[in-house]
């Protein structure tokens, strides 16, 4: 048993290879990028709609939602990088269905990646918001001595983004292979049909809590009104 889908090695070269993580990974961006593609090119404002695209409206317009509640203004800003999380790692889930397929969110390598993005995000969003003095000087906040913990704390948020996803996602994984080499096949479908529902749970755990992190940094705050 594979306790990691980097240790499926389809070619090396030196200390270049191929494993099964970065081949997976390509072929979920290459199926979202085309089925992005197929859905939008015919799109329609007024009259019947297909049945894809209402997926894809229900799809958008729940995400901008969440976004919204989250206390984003302005949230088609950020839907493109939120909503590319999420659809990402639901399909890194859903495929899961497909036989001898091992998602790659588990491998630390693949959760350490999507967990680094929000970490670059997270501060562009936060200077274009509020520009490069504000936001740096939200590190010094509320006094000055809060620096090193600040930036401690930044780092240590995106640890646990990539080590919480990839725990969730190996250790349903290796529950599953257990099961299935242990019991009749009845329980396993069981587990894995709620394997797939805690990796759509962990793919909206993740989005909504890279919000939250940029929300934490973009959202300008305001200075309360004097007294009367």
């Amino acid at each position: 048993m594979n306790i990691s889908p980097d240790q499926v090695v389809f070619w090396r070269y030196g200390w270049v290879e191929l494993n099964e993580t970065i081949v997976t990974t390509w072929a979920l961006m290459v199926v979202l990028a085309l089925g992005a593609r197929l859905i939008t090119r015919r799109l329609v404002v007024d009259g019947p709609v297909s049945r894809w695209q209402a997926a894809l409206e229900l799809i958008v317009t729940t995400l901008i939602a969440q976004i919204e509640e989250i206390g984003l203004p302005g949230a088609r800003r950020y839907l493109p990088f939120i909503g590319s999380l999420f659809l990402f790692l639901a399909a890194a889930s859903l495929a899961t269905l497909l036989p001898g397929y091992e998602p790659p969110t588990g491998s630390l390598s693949t959760t350490a990646a999507l967990a680094f993005c929000v970490f670059i995000a997270v501060p562009l969003f936060g200077i274009r918001q509020r520009g490069l003095g504000a936001y740096l000087r939200s590190y010094l906040q509320p006094t000055p001595i809060m620096l090193p913990f600040n930036l401690i704390s930044e780092v240590s948020r995106t640890l646990a983004l990539a080590v919480r996803l990839f725990g969730n996602m190996m250790s349903g994984a290796m529950i599953l292979a257990i099961l299935l080499s242990v019991t009749p096949l009845l329980f396993p479908i069981v587990m894995n049909a709620i394997g797939l529902l805690t990796g759509l749970v962990q793919a909206y755990i993740f989005s909504v809590l890279a919000a939250v992190y940029i929300a934490a940094t973009a959202t300008v705050q305001r200075a309360p009104p004097p007294p009367a």
